[in-house]
């Protein structure tokens, strides 16, 4: 049975996410910058906020860790937005049509609902066009967890087949598939329209 709806996850798929758009502005010498997104503020770190952890409560651990580098963890969370360059190339005007031709558009993202909160208010003119958005630390679960898929198929008002999910991460693909979705790995957006053809959403 073909879907009817479309699920996209949000970061490196709908908006790049590089940490080093923004410490790249603080840390002058490529090499100390690599170290530190490796060691201090690393992507295993921040998941914490993806999970639900406050940022004051990650922050002021590995501040206690890494005390030399308490100004430059400070300012992860206040700044956040600044980690997200842009769109992802050829994806607003994706979703435009989507939404225009009145393809229903959800989204299930692992973020942190605290630094989700300015950045859905910033990127209104795309999110807009979404119905909902469940977010994972708002949630308190994460992809690819079953539980997060299937809090979002009840809140979206859809059954699993009904969905047709996109993400990135190829575990998060897989967790969709095994609650019964559609899925498919985002490479980018000209792959994508190709597959939302495919499943009989575009011409």
């Amino acid at each position: 049975m073909r879907p009817i709806a479309v699920v996209f996850d949000i970061g490196n798929v709908l908006y790049d996410w590089d940490p080093k758009v923004l410490y790249r502005r603080l840390i002058s010498h490529d090499e100390a910058l690599d170290v530190f997104l490796r060691d201090v503020c690393s992507k295993e770190w921040h998941f914490q906020h993806d999970a639900g952890r406050p940022f004051a409560e990650t922050s002021a651990e590995l501040s206690a860790r890494f005390p030399q580098h308490a100004d430059l963890i400070a300012q992860w969370g206040p700044r956040f937005s600044e980690q997200i360059p842009g769109p992802v190339v050829g994806m607003p005007s994706l979703v435009a049509e989507l939404d225009d031709a009145g393809v229903p558009l959800f989204a299930i993202t692992n973020f942190s609902d605290e630094f989700f909160a300015p950045f859905r208010q910033q990127e209104a003119a795309m999110f807009d066009r979404f119905r909902d958005i469940v977010v994972s630390g708002a949630e308190r679960l994460v992809k690819p967890d079953a539980a997060i898929y299937e809090l979002a198929l009840d809140r979206f008002g859809l059954a699993p087949h009904e969905a047709l999910f996109v993400d990135d991460r190829h575990e998060n693909v897989a967790g969709a598939e095994a609650v019964g979705m559609h899925a498919v790995p985002f490479t980018d957006a000209a792959t994508l329209r190709a597959e939302l053809a495919r499943h009989g959403f575009l011409n």
